[in-house]
């Protein structure tokens, strides 16, 4: 018994720009791009909103518009029955309600317990974790008899719009990263295994190598004496936030704010995300399937978090494994965060690779520093 995939889906902005486009705005070209990062062009996102892309990858996913092959025979699921819903993001259309508020408001998913994640780059991986945990935890308490919920059947999202976070004068990053969403159906059986095991980690950023502080532009009219009474006067009289400087100088961003840089906007150390990219990957293929008490032999398929191609040869190489064991999206793609493993794996149903019986381990990385892998049978 367990946590079964049963549906699948993704979301991708209409818009797609090269890299030949991004070397209009910084100094690059596409072959600098390309044969350091695998990325030929990612999708941005002009009047779609991160909900937009949530909702075709969700109404896919739950067989509402064009099941994807291994899903076909699957009935389509009627609003009613979604217990929950969970959605990664780090890139909210609105604080409040919550991306999964707000999705479930939009399908009619009148029953769903529904609330948000971010673990960056991992999230989706985090989400799908705690989404099994609850459903398995609820399977011995059924709602009134222990006074519990009883999850049966959730969704799983992760959406990203990373282009609004993105500093596009800034090549180092801005080669980088993409928008979509992608997302799963998961449901409770008795007569199949679903999700095996899993494992999630945090290691500290010591080092600020992946960071992007918030921003706020709301009046503030207090200072340390009260309220500020030419603040109150004229509306314009903004007065600082002095706690985002103790903030700016622990992310260490405090001296490139100054300098006029976007506040809220993606800063990452290539060479120190790389180094712990491919080792976190690593370990957490290993530390599943350990979990599980399996061997890569077992596995069909490895489904990574997109975020450089060279990561993931560098992960197989670690591995001993060919590059054909892994799913590989990112040439159209770029990283979308927390959208990118179901993403990937959508592309993994759509192109056959994916059949009954399989086991497939999908696995990310991400800023925090977090890493995690779910593995299952199809």
């Amino acid at each position: 018994m367990g946590c079964c995939i049963v549906g699948c889906g993704k979301g991708l902005p209409a818009l797609d720009v090269t890299n030949d486009e991004l070397a209009t705005l910084v100094d690059t070209s596409d072959e600098w791009i390309s044969t350091r990062t695998g990325i030929r062009s990612r999708r941005i996102s002009i009047e779609e909103s991160s909900l937009d892309l949530a909702e075709t990858a969700a109404r896919q996913a739950l067989g509402w518009e064009g099941a994807l092959p291994g899903f076909e025979q699957q009935s389509a699921f009627a609003p009613e029955d979604i217990d929950l819903v969970l959605f990664a993001t780090l890139t909210p259309d609105a604080l409040l309600p919550s991306s999964a508020a707000l999705l479930r408001r939009r399908l009619g998913l009148v029953n769903a317990v529904s609330f948000d994640l971010n673990a960056a780059c991992s999230g989706f991986v985090y989400s799908l974790t705690v989404a099994e945990a609850l459903m398995a935890a609820s399977q011995a308490h059924v709602a009134g008899a222990s006074g519990r919920n009883h999850y049966h059947r959730a969704l799983v999202v992760g959406a990203e719009r990373l282009s609004r976070i993105t500093n596009w004068q800034d090549r180092n990053t801005c080669v980088l990263f993409g928008d979509g969403a992608g997302a799963v159906v998961v449901e409770w059986r008795d007569d199949a295994p679903g999700i095996i095991s899993s494992y999630i980690k945090n290691d500290d950023d010591t080092t600020n190598s992946l960071v992007c502080p918030a921003s706020f532009d709301s009046s503030f009219v207090f200072d340390q004496n009260g309220v500020n009474e030419i603040a109150i006067q004229d509306p314009a009289a903004l007065l600082a936030d002095a706690s985002l400087d103790r903030i700016d100088e622990e992310l260490g961003v405090i001296e490139g704010v100054a300098a006029g840089e976007p506040r809220q906007s993606i800063r990452m150390d290539g060479q120190k995300v790389f180094k712990f990219a491919g080792n976190a990957l690593t370990n957490a293929v290993l530390e599943v399937l350990n979990r599980a008490e399996l061997t890569l032999d077992d596995i069909a398929l490895i489904v990574p978090h997109q975020a450089n191609e060279r990561i993931i040869k560098y992960a197989a190489k670690k591995l001993g494994l060919s590059l054909d064991r892994f799913q590989i999206s990112i040439e159209h793609r770029g990283n979308s965060s927390a959208a990118c493993v179901p993403m990937t794996l959508s592309d993994a149903y759509d192109s056959g690779k994916i059949s009954p019986g399989d086991k497939v381990i999908m696995v990310a990385f991400g800023a925090g520093l977090t890493s995690g892998a779910v593995l299952y049978e199809a």
